[in-house]
């Protein structure tokens, strides 16, 4: 689903897009609400961090247990 690429992974396939595309687009939404429902950037931040983190959190370990690597080693 994805490919390695140094410390990050991008999709490599449909399913991964729409994995990576479902997380932002989940993450774009809390921002939004946040955004007009809080008076400080402050509430904003601790307002949104236990939705945003988390989704982006699982979608990095997604990526790494369906990642193909670039160099396998063969034994």
């Amino acid at each position: 689903m994805f490919k390695e690429m140094g410390l990050f992974y991008r999709p490599a396939s449909l399913t991964g897009w729409a994995a990576t595309g479902l997380a932002l687009a989940f993450c774009a939404h809390i921002i939004f609400f946040f955004a007009s429902h809080t008076h400080s950037v402050t509430d904003m931040l601790y307002g949104m961090f236990p939705f945003v983190a988390p989704t982006l959190l699982g979608l990095y370990v997604l990526a790494m247990r369906t990642a193909q690597s670039s160099e396998r080693v063969r034994t």
